[in-house]
């Protein structure tokens, strides 16, 4: 798992339960939950890395779409709903992508 060394999968997994549920997706518990939310800039910063896929230095649309896999590799999709909600609370600077200061300020919301 990408995570392992930065997160516990006992905090991974139940933040992925937390959540299971289409539309049940909310980023602040969900930080919360597997930890994330405590970690220190730098590692927020080995999740942003891990997060962006194509290492663009953004996280766009379609990675955030598959966001949760990034936690567990049976975790379902984010709806659209839910994909559109997130980018909107991340995206900060309106440019349709979250940066890793804008993913950081998310982690710490």
């Amino acid at each position: 798992m990408a995570f392992s060394g930065v997160l516990s999968d006992a905090d991974m997994k139940a933040a992925l339960d937390g959540c299971s549920a289409a539309d049940s997706f909310d980023y602040k518990k969900f930080f919360k939950a597997c930890g994330l939310s405590g970690k220190s800039a730098d590692e927020v910063k080995k999740a942003f890395a891990i997060i962006d896929q194509d290492n663009s230095g953004f996280i766009e649309e379609e990675e955030l779409k598959l966001f949760l896999q990034n936690f567990g590799k049976s975790a379902r999709a984010l709806t659209d709903k839910e994909t559109k909600a997130f980018l909107a609370a991340g995206d900060s600077d309106g440019d349709g992508k979250i940066g890793v200061d804008e993913f950081a300020a998310l982690v710490k919301a």
